[in-house]
């Protein structure tokens, strides 16, 4: 029976414990150890049976305890402090963004995201991308810079897993019941929600708008399930990462554009959009299409302008993880935008492809981000490189490091991951400013003031409380499978405090390996019951429901626990998620990972095992590949790397290689290091590699330093691109509209002819070179472009490598409306072969990189 009409019923608190509801409501809570510890004194049985959640705790607190917390003095002074502590927080100028930027045109960076993972009972999203994003948001709340979050509000979020008899992985989707998480509902000043309406084929869809107060952040979030909508409708914000491509595609319109819209619902009018990857990319679409609205601007000269306030972010290395849509889907929903863009089918088609004439190929979000985008980023140095190779074609000729696309390296939210334990130590050691500027690297090199001892019995203690943890996580899971009580019983006795462990944590795709580490049973029981140094190992992850591939590795593991050698010595913890994930990085010795290079685009959870004083063990792929690169110039090494980045075309025998590279690494390095000890029963050499790591390491990977290189490299250029544009009136675009056009109807007809006269056989190493070259063309000028002299070493295939662009001076004109251009430059590169080519690329002073797809000209060759 349905209800007639509905209400919000709020929990009600004794007036001496109302801020107790404005702490729940600030997310602030979920990286501040002093507001848990208040909500865990109120009611630590309830804490953990919410889920970490805190508005449904105080709805379902019983009324005396909250009568005794109001009278308990110790209780009230500890809220008193904790309240006063955030409201300094909330209310403080001075940050890191206003002592840096104190300029006019304060910018306000809008941030989309189809995840946001900023805590556990905020269920909306699946994995690292949205970790990612709610560390971002963190980061730049701490940081002070005027960013929001843009993202969905999904009613069932990704699935908790369970495993059945069989080891196979089951999905369940609960429901998020919004009114009982920290969220708050949009109102007008009526009190009526606000709400968006997103044109969709032959009819409008409505969302209403929540807030998630992320600190000084607000994260916004869309709601499609209202009555005013269809009831097929309504699932848009329904499930995360729904695998219809239709609903994916609706998904995709709802947030880049609906996104667009609600912000501006919400009287934000921000001057640059992060996109964090592709989903996000419609905006684009969105921007450039309201932008013609208000400024009258044509399709070209919007698009210009549009894009000198976009950013964008790619984490996807694997080409099958960038979302690709039919034309045919495209043009449906898209039909009535091509009129409104006034551009053609073939026009708007192409903003999305690769190659641009091939009526076949799929329209790719992530083409579509690239191409709007004035600025492009990886999330490693790796992966910028990967990402350059997977999308080359759209600078077709463009040598590949000078692609426009570069890498910003992720991080991590100190404060969400270090445990409370290492939190007190490092705040005795290394003062307050670790918390507040973490990426001052001298802050770390404290790091050796911490006594041994000290630093070995904090993380001691982490690897107790998860030994704890894991024993009542797997009582709890075979309890709701049924096993037998002598089953459940054992659990308690399951895994050793006391020896190595380590940790295998994260999304069971195939290429991430899990069972790596299980390829010779008959070694590793070896090694895990070694009677003078055994090592037990704890794996966590859900597979894609897609993914069958990886239910077979989940379910590989649970198939070995059974097993005699394995079964006190293997864990396999269900429904990994941020609260399993702070137990496991916080209490292992050792972190491994073992994708397949280059696979991974860059991994934090090693960053995490890193800040909590963890050693990593893996190959040299995403963010291990730039750390590893980073510190082998140091005297004691900060962890140990897996083969040494070699890529293999027979995937069977690269496994087989690194697994028995694995093997020898925890039998005959990390196991006698950790086991090691000296007279006082320290493993000093450990702790030599923990303190090196830590050093190396966290003040690196972490997202304050993270969200300050995008605020330097992208938010304030890209900021400082919008208001000049703007205070010309849009003429910059125009102009540079205008430009472009010349430029694409000419560019097909330059030619370049180099002029061999006076280039000699050899040369001494540091005289002078002298290259001239012909260049024809058509209706541009040499001011319209930059002729280059491309001088480099030739390899032996005849390719130059490590090249040197040089500027060209014309010099002349031919009356056939060739021209000639000229320069001279010394040779000091070293001695060898070398070899030089001339190029023609766009030249503007609007431009931020010369390579436009489709817009560069090679020398020809005879």
């Amino acid at each position: 029976m349905k209800a007639v009409r509905t209400f919000t019923v709020v929990a009600s608190l004794p007036p001496a414990l109302e801020r107790l509801r404005d702490l729940a409501h600030n997310l602030r809570w979920s990286w501040n150890h002093e507001t848990i510890a208040l909500f865990r004194r109120l009611d630590s049985d309830l804490w953990e049976s919410t889920g970490h959640n805190p508005v449904a705790m105080l709805g379902s607190v019983h009324p005396g305890k909250l009568e005794a917390a109001a009278a308990d003095t110790g209780f009230m002074a500890e809220l008193d402090r904790v309240s006063n502590d955030l409201d300094r927080y909330m209310q403080t100028q001075d940050t890191w963004f206003n002592q840096t930027y104190s300029g006019d045109n304060r910018p306000q960076i809008a941030y989309f995201s189809a995840e946001f993972g900023v805590t556990e009972c905020l269920a909306i999203f699946a994995g690292g991308l949205g970790v990612l994003a709610g560390d971002h948001l963190k980061s730049a709340s701490d940081l002070g810079v005027p960013l929001v979050g843009m993202g969905l509000l999904y009613q069932r979020g990704y699935f908790r897993q369970t495993l059945d008899a069989s080891g196979r992985q089951q999905e369940v989707f609960l429901w998020n019941e919004f009114e009982n998480l920290p969220l708050t509902l949009e109102r007008e000043a009526d009190g009526s929600p606000i709400t968006v309406s997103v044109p969709y084929p032959g009819r409008h869809i409505i969302a209403q708008v929540w807030r998630a107060q992320v600190g000084r952040v607000a994260l916004y979030l869309l709601d499609t399930n209202l009555p005013a909508n269809q009831p097929e409708d309504r699932e848009i914000s329904g499930r995360l990462y729904d695998s219809n491509p239709e609903m994916r595609i609706m998904q995709e319109v709802m947030l880049g554009i609906g996104g667009y819209r609600a912000l501006e619902a919400l009287g934000l009018k921000p001057s640059v959009y992060h996109m964090n990857e592709g989903h996000a990319a419609f905006l684009a679409l969105e921007h450039v299409s309201r932008l013609m609205d208000t400024s009258g601007l044509s399709f070209d000269e919007a698009r210009e302008m549009a894009s000198t306030s976009l950013v964008f972010t790619s984490h996807t290395p694997v080409s099958a993880g960038h979302d690709r849509f039919p034309a045919g889907l495209m043009e449906i929903y898209f039909n009535e935008y091509m009129s409104r863009l006034g551009v053609s089918r073939h026009e708007f088609l192409a903003l999305g492809r690769e190659r641009t004439s091939d009526e076949n190929e799929m329209f790719t979000m992530t083409v579509l981000a690239l191409k709007l985008a004035t600025y492009n980023n990886g999330v490693s140095p790796l992966h910028g490189a990967v990402t350059r190779s997977m999308f080359q074609e759209i600078w077709h000729g463009v040598p590949h490091e000078e692609i426009p696309i570069g890498h910003v390296s992720n991080g991590i939210h100190l404060a969400s991951w270090v445990s409370r334990e290492m939190n007190d130590l490092f705040g005795e050691y290394l003062g307050p400013r670790f918390r507040e500027e973490p990426s001052d690297r001298s802050i770390w090199q404290a790091i050796e003031a911490i006594p041994a001892e000290e630093l070995w019995a904090t993380h001691e203690r982490r690897r107790h409380k998860l030994v704890s943890f894991a024993r009542r996580r797997v009582r709890e899971q075979l309890e709701q499978r049924g096993a037998p009580r002598s089953d459940i019983n054992a659990a308690d006795s399951i895994l050793d405090p006391n020896i190595l462990t380590i940790g295998f944590a994260r999304r069971f795709a195939t290429y991430k390996r899990a069972t790596l580490l299980l390829r010779d049973l008959d070694r590793l029981a070896r090694i895990l019951n070694d009677a003078d140094r055994p090592v037990q190992i704890l794996f966590a992850g859900k597979a894609h429901p897609r993914d069958e591939g990886g239910k077979d590795l989940i379910q590989h593991i649970a198939n070995l626990l059974p097993d005699a050698a394995f079964h006190q010595r293997i864990v396999l913890l269900e429904d990994y998620d941020m609260a399993v994930a702070r137990y496991l990085v916080q209490g292992c010795d050792v972190w491994l990972n073992n994708p397949r290079r280059p696979w991974e685009a860059s991994g934090t959870s090693g960053m995490k095992a890193a800040a909590n004083g963890g050693l990593n063990v893996s190959t040299l792929d995403g963010w291990w590949d730039e750390a590893w690169e980073d510190a082998v110039q140091g005297d004691i090494p900060i962890g140990w790397s897996i083969g040494k980045g070699d890529t293999y075309e027979d995937t069977e025998y690269q496994d087989g290689l690194e697994a028995d590279a694995l093997y020898d690494l925890l039998e005959y390095e990390v196991a006698p290091a950790f086991y090691e000890r000296g007279a006082d029963g320290l493993p000093h050499h450990w702790l030599a590699r923990m303190q090196a790591s830590l050093k190396s390491l966290t003040f690196f990977f972490n997202t304050h330093r993270m969200v300050q290189q995008y605020a330097t490299s992208s938010y304030l250029p890209a900021n400082a691109r919008n208001h000049e544009f703007r205070a010309t009136n849009m003429d910059a675009a125009r102009d540079l509209a205008i430009w472009r056009s010349k430029l694409s109807a000419n560019w097909d007809q330059i030619r370049v002819q180099p002029v061999a006269d006076g280039v000699q056989p050899e040369y001494q190493s540091g005289s002078g070179l002298t290259a001239r070259a012909k260049v024809y063309l058509a209706e541009l000028s040499p001011e319209d472009v930059s002729v280059e002299l491309y001088l480099g070493e030739v390899d032996t295939r005849g390719d130059i490598i490590r090249a040197k662009a040089t500027p060209m001076q014309p010099s002349g004109t031919e009356s056939d409306g060739w021209r000639t251009f000229e320069t001279t430059t010394n040779l000091n590169g070293g001695s060898g072969r070398h070899g030089f080519t001339v190029r023609v690329v766009p030249r503007h002073p609007k431009l931020v990189t010369p390579f436009l797809p489709g817009c560069i000209t090679w020398a020809e060759v005879e």
